[in-house]
């Protein structure tokens, strides 16, 4: 009697179930776009079909339009890009009126990202953004490293844990925080952010970095500092998911650095839930939804018949 091997295999990937559940926040799959590497999605229309991503993500809003920081705001470097480019965006008036109908449509699921100088305004952009058809949940960007001004609630467990508590009270929507690696203790700001009530944590921001034109002797970018992401910062990604996921019991997003399969796995059997693609998404624009193709397979090779059956399986020691 002949198998058809290839055949048992194709009905082996099908029948692995992708969807996740982050809190409240149910998602067809775990392949999310980072905010502010996929614009508004409008420009990535025509080559991918965002239709298939667990999320998008838009870049970040605040309450008033911002042209962010002088040039130059991105700097390549070994492995990594670095951006310093200030929360450049269209204010949370014009996202309503003319990004959010065309999110809505899109047929996956709308993460907004949201940033403020203080308490009120992360909670007054919450609230109202949160309160949207069409909005899946609220990212709050509590870490970008590149914005003058304002408070870092990323950096304090009380004031993280204050602004997701507030936030979640006040938005009809779940609640991510995204958090930033430039701490001491990262898995005690994702405690304040669980005490708080947040849904889910987003890890990590960019790292903090400086490019430097010796000839000039000035730095490259406009704004001096900047955030690194992409490859180079994948190690650091992964061991803030592994200390998180052993501090705190709710989902993780993992970010940083991902750019193939392999990434992607190592992520969830780190701790990560989902994950979202960064700087990927500047050269490789399909890389999301192939992503998503390969998934099934990868899960399969270790036996595993959901997302979840492989989520921080990590053995140490």
């Amino acid at each position: 009697m002949s198998v058809n091997c290839g055949s048992n295999q194709l009905e082996t990937e099908q029948s692995v179930d992708l969807s996740v559940s982050l809190g409240r926040l149910e998602l067809s799959n775990p392949i999310m776009v980072a905010s502010g590497t996929f614009g508004y999605a409008r420009e990535m229309e025509k080559i991918v079909d965002v239709s298939r991503l667990g999320g998008v993500l838009p870049k970040t809003i605040t309450a008033e339009p911002r042209i962010g920081n002088a040039p130059w705001r991105t700097v390549e470097t070994s492995a990594g890009l670095l951006n310093a480019i200030g929360l450049d965006n269209d204010g949370v008036d014009t996202f309503l009126e003319h990004h959010l109908p065309y999110l809505s449509q899109l047929g996956t699921a709308v993460v907004v990202s949201v940033a403020g100088r203080s308490k009120e305004d992360f909670v007054s952009l919450a609230e109202r953004v949160g309160s949207q058809p069409g909005v899946a949940a609220i990212e709050l960007n509590l870490s970008c490293p590149n914005v003058s001004g304002g408070i870092d609630f990323g950096t304090n467990a009380e004031s993280c844990r204050q602004v997701v508590a507030e936030s979640r009270e006040r938005a009809n929507c779940p609640i991510v925080a995204k958090l930033t690696p430039n701490v001491t203790r990262i898995d005690e700001i994702a405690k304040g952010a669980a005490d708080g009530g947040a849904d889910a944590v987003c890890l990590i921001n960019t790292v903090l970095g400086i490019a430097v034109d010796w000839k000039r002797r000035k730095p490259m970018l406009g704004n001096g500092m900047g955030g690194l992401s992409g490859p180079a910062i994948k190690p650091i990604a992964l061991r803030c998911v592994h200390q998180v996921a052993r501090a705190v019991d709710i989902p993780i997003i993992g970010i940083g650095g991902i750019a193939n399969i392999d990434d992607v796995m190592q992520f969830l059997v780190t701790g990560a839930s989902a994950v979202q693609i960064g700087t990927a998404n500047y050269y490789d624009p399909t890389v999301s939804t192939r992503l998503i193709d390969q998934l099934p397979a990868a899960l399969a090779e270790i036996g595993a018949s959901s997302v979840r059956d492989c989520v921080g399986q990590l053995s140490v020691g």
